[in-house]
């Protein structure tokens, strides 16, 4: 055993032969009174490929990385109020093992770590919150891209006038009202809360309810496991991660980096492909069709696009009405959108539009090709578009004021899906046409993503708690897991064939998939 000093932390590192064909990190966490540090967030990045394993810390502070490909890794800790100086350069094989023993030192909690629900509830009342809340926050919260910087008043003013531009197809909507006033009212808040002279105290931990708003986890909940994959650059917001046939994963990129990518698991690397549109393309899907071509929305052009496999081109198909979320037929081939429920015909290049479904978010087909969706309206229904007929039969939710969000059919032809702004998931049965419904924990539960794992249980992203929930309709159980950095910004879930769950955290600008450990 080889001992190490490091400034503000305790080290120690041993190798040892092992017969995995996986290396393996294992080690301790204590904190400042030297007892275990139960959930802190131990994180293990590669240097080649930049992928980063992250697992939780048990109730004596001991935690294991497992199923580490060879290479060079760079260990550091993620867990608000405390810190420890990254340890680099530990040098793996496929035959070995490492322990490394993290002693924590007191840290500070960041405005940048907490949640949006904290932020509402902690952040001070003053001209313009509400605005800011409700117009700032569709696309990521507060944490990354205001918390993390500080800009004057005219630094803000700049922000929200590219916003304004940039995202003009949506924030700039009629029925939305924003006008100058509320920009106005926007920067003056912002700048309120983050600006050169803040009015923040430098912790929100300093804050007498502060312990009221964190979320704590069960020891179920410690067994989570993430992987994720960087993007090549900035601002590249991934929305979501498709599988292929091949064993690649498809990436649409929101906002104006107007590409798609293909992700490689095994080497981290992403290859983009860019839309010919110039504008905000805004691309919040992308689904590989069976020939091998990958069909992508466009929100900020009313656009559907094909990639092509063998020119790695896109061209793109005008439509006159919204395009959100691809679902694609692999029996007829037709490429299903959301936005307006819409179906296209890759055969004779036209779309049928369904004007029953003006609009609508969520879409996944059953067995037989019909396609269900959610209307993200505040009574918004579920409904069915039948493949055969173009009927379209609505259906109310039990609970008024819902908005329903994504919507998954399970492999018994079930529908599930997420209530975002009353805060359940609900379950319907076609054959006989009832409801149930799932009250999830917290105070603002909001539930986004959704996905169904290989033991049918049911998990969410709650894009405003920062944690993700996995319910048993068996026993209405319900178990939140904690994600390993702030602003959950979860859109959509994708199951591989190994059952592990894919999601794009488009803020983090991070793709990954999701796993319990044994």
């Amino acid at each position: 055993m080889q001992s190490l000093k490091m400034l503000g932390m305790a080290t120690a590192i041993m190798l040892a032969s092992s017969q995995a064909d996986a290396a393996t990190i294992t080690g301790t966490v204590k904190g400042p009174d030297g007892a275990g540090l139960r959930g802190a967030f131990v994180q293990a990045r590669e240097a080649k490929t930049k992928i980063m394993v992250s697992v939780l810390s048990d109730n004596q502070g001991r935690y294991k990385v497992e199923n580490l490909p060879a290479g060079e890794y760079r260990l550091q800790i993620r867990a608000p109020g405390y810190r420890a100086e990254p340890r680099g350069g530990l040098n793996l094989t496929a035959a070995q093992s490492a322990t490394h023993d993290f002693a924590l030192q007191q840290g500070m909690v960041r405005w940048s770590d907490i949640s949006m629900y904290q932020g509402i509830q902690l952040l001070p009342e003053a001209r313009g919150k509400n605005l800011f809340f409700i117009h700032c926050m569709a696309c990521h919260g507060f944490e990354s891209r205001m918390a993390a910087v500080t800009r004057n008043e005219d630094g803000w003013r700049a922000r929200v006038n590219y916003m304004k531009d940039a995202m003009a197809y949506f924030i700039m909507r009629p029925h939305f009202g924003f006008n100058d006033q509320k920009a106005e009212d926007v920067i003056y808040y912002i700048n309120h809360v983050f600006g050169e002279d803040s009015v923040l105290p430098k912790s929100p931990a300093e804050l007498p309810n502060y312990k009221d708003t964190v979320r704590n986890f069960s020891d179920e909940a410690l067994k989570i496991v993430y992987v994720e994959y960087e993007t090549p650059g900035p601002d590249r917001m991934p929305w979501s991660a498709h599988p292929d046939k091949d064993g690649n994963f498809w990436v649409p990129y929101y906002g104006r980096a107007n590409k798609i990518a293909k992700l490689d698991p095994a080497t981290g690397q992403m290859k983009e492909y860019a839309a010919p549109h110039l504008g905000t393309a805004a691309i919040p899907s992308a689904v590989p069709h069976p020939d091998g071509s990958v069909w992508l929305t466009e929100q900020g052009s009313n656009k559907l696009g094909r990639w092509d496999p063998k020119t790695e081109q896109i061209t793109e198909y005008q439509d006159t009405v919204g395009k959100h979320t691809v679902k694609i037929d692999p029996k007829t081939g037709f490429v299903w959108s959301t936005g307006a429920l819409t179906q296209f015909d890759p055969k004779t290049e036209k779309f049928t539009h369904f004007p029953d479904v003006p609009t609508c978010y969520g879409i996944d087909l059953d067995a037989e090709g019909n396609a269900w969706f959610t209307e993200l309206l505040p009574n918004g229904k579920i409904g069915k578009a039948d493949l055969k007929t173009g009927k379209v039969t609505k259906y109310t939710i039990p609970t008024q004021g819902a908005r329903p969000r994504r919507i998954v059919v399970d492999g018994d032809g079930i529908v599930w899906f997420a209530e975002f702004d009353a805060g359940k998931i609900g379950r319907f049965d076609p054959k006989t046409e009832t409801f149930k419904e799932f009250t999830l924990p917290g105070p603002k539960a909001t539930p986004y993503a959704l996905g169904i794992d290989a033991d049918r249980k049911v998990w969410y992203s709650s894009e405003y708690m920062d944690v993700m929930g996995r319910l048993d309709p068996e026993t209405g159980k319900v178990t939140e897991y904690p994600i390993p950095r702030a602003e959950n910004s979860m859109r959509d879930y994708f199951r591989d064939d190994k059952g592990r769950m894919w999601f794009g955290s488009q803020a983090n600008d991070r793709v990954g998939y999701f796993y319990l450990a044994k």
